[in-house]
């Protein structure tokens, strides 16, 4: 009889068990009950007519003990937004009946593309998420900044002008053509597409100012992308291209800053560069195949391998450039500065190419690498370097009796002002103040922020002139 009972109990609580399990789940029908998010609007930085934006994300949670139905969220402005949701995983621009369970969250992606309006001056894209939960209203504002641009899409350009009316977007590569010049004025902006490269066959002018400089970026212009190496391929000088001149402009965050690979003009440089800041390339900042630059004012800083290669021969003239590598992205194992004179044909034979001339003067090469210079080279081939007059970190042994090596300051820190923020300004007590040949400072009497070298008792080694009181 007891064995009877305890069975007949047992099966009772089975029926209970499965009725319960039959229940429905429960739901917070309250009113007042209100969603949580993590932000209350979703910001986008100045993003570009036609080209999307990075996404962006925010949650949205249930903080109740109890399930929760939001009856919908929405986009207010529905399929004519600028704006795209991703939510939980589906795209839509609304979803009904969506459960959240007690104490969990939802994911919510946010992109934007905001179309062309024809004008020079940045636009305001707002639109907003509702959501509603047992008739209660809560939203999220969703703001962004549109800039219409010039869109250069895969084109080969003639003789023209670029101005600083609006940027310039480069989608798909550009080409300046064989005997052709393109000339970017103070002020211009040219910003490049993911993968986009800059080909110039003719001839590049970028005739920026100290206050208006031409810069050359990639197009993403979040704060958080502002020192992202790799974001676009760079500019390539090709065979044939001549006389190019770049001053007071800033090229940045590509996989090589200027590649050139061209001998051009046996009367003048290949490239002029003056005034100009090279930073945040994931491979070269300048990469010289058998080429002629001559620079000066310069900066070219934070890059993956070289800052600067002058390889396969060539002729090159640095004059108060500060070529300063602190990268730290990933481990970095080549030198700054690199020196070579000869290739490997696909034949596997030796070709030398003389290296005419590399000189660096009242510069400054430095970085995080215990040997910031580096030589590869054929003997049989012109070998020619200098260093005068610059601070140098490089091999502790090298011997400066060399005629290759003229009052030159060995491993001793230039204390910059913070060359981890990128400031390469000269600190009070750096040892390269006063440092400088005098006669090739009067060549260039003025530095990169247009400070005059000539006020006191020699010029400053690399691009910046300290000036108590103004760095």
């Amino acid at each position: 009889m007891k064995h009877t009972k305890l069975i007949l109990g047992t099966f009772i609580l089975f029926i209970l068990y499965l009725l319960s399990s039959c229940e429905k789940e429960v739901f917070i029908t309250d009113s007042s009950a209100e969603l949580r998010f993590s932000t209350d609007t979703v910001f986008f930085d100045t993003v570009f007519t036609t080209i999307g934006s990075t996404t962006k994300r925010f949650t949205v949670k249930n903080t109740h003990n109890n399930k929760i139905k939001v009856s919908s969220i929405k986009l207010a402005g529905g399929k004519n937004s600028f704006y795209r949701l991703n939510i939980n995983g589906q795209q839509a621009t609304s979803l009904s009946n969506v459960e959240i369970p007690a104490n969990d969250s939802l994911y919510i992606f946010v992109e934007v593309t905001i179309d062309p309006n024809n004008s020079s001056n940045p636009l305001v894209a707002k639109d907003s998420i509702i959501f509603q939960t047992n008739g209660n209203i809560q939203d999220i504002k969703l703001i962004s900044w549109g800039q219409d641009v010039h869109l250069i899409d895969g084109k080969i350009l003639n003789t023209q002008t670029w101005t600083a009316d609006k940027p310039y977007l480069v989608y798909n590569s550009a080409l300046v053509d064989t005997n052709q010049t393109l000339t970017i004025e103070a002020g211009a902006r040219i910003h490049f597409h993911r993968n986009s490269r800059f080909y110039v066959a003719g001839t590049l002018i970028c005739n920026g100012t100290k206050e208006n400089p031409v810069i050359l970026k990639g197009d993403r212009l979040e704060e958080d992308y502002s020192d992202i190496p790799g974001q676009w391929d760079g500019i390539w000088l090709m065979p044939g291209s001549k006389a190019n001149v770049i001053n007071f402009s800033e090229i940045k965050n590509a996989i090589i800053g200027i590649q050139a690979d061209t001998l051009g003009s046996v009367t003048e440089p290949t490239l002029t560069l003056s005034n100009s800041k090279i930073e945040h390339m994931s491979y070269a900042g300048i990469y010289a195949q058998g080429t002629t630059i001559k620079a000066h004012n310069t900066v070219i800083s934070d890059c993956g391998s070289f800052a600067v290669a002058l390889t396969l021969g060539g002729e090159y003239e640095f004059y108060h450039c500060t070529v300063a590598n602190y990268w730290n992205s990933t481990t970095r194992n080549t030198p700054s500065v690199f020196l070579n004179n000869y290739y490997i044909d696909i034949n596997d034979n030796l070709q030398i190419r003389d290296l005419e001339k590399a000189l660096f003067a009242n510069s400054i090469i430095y970085g995080n690498q215990e040997n910031e210079i580096g030589f590869d080279y054929e003997a049989g081939g012109t070998f020619n370097y200098s260093f005068q007059s610059s601070l140098l970190r490089t091999d502790p042994d090298t011997d400066t009796t060399l005629t290759n090596y003229q009052n030159v300051l060995l491993n001793e820190n230039p204390k910059f002002i913070d060359a981890f923020d990128y400031n390469y300004q000269l600190d009070t007590l750096s040892p390269a103040i006063d440092a400088g040949n005098e006669t090739i400072g009067n060549l260039y009497p003025t530095d990169i922020l247009n400070n005059d070298r000539t006020n006191d008792d020699a010029p400053d080694l690399g691009a910046y002139e300290r000036i108590p009181g103004n760095n």
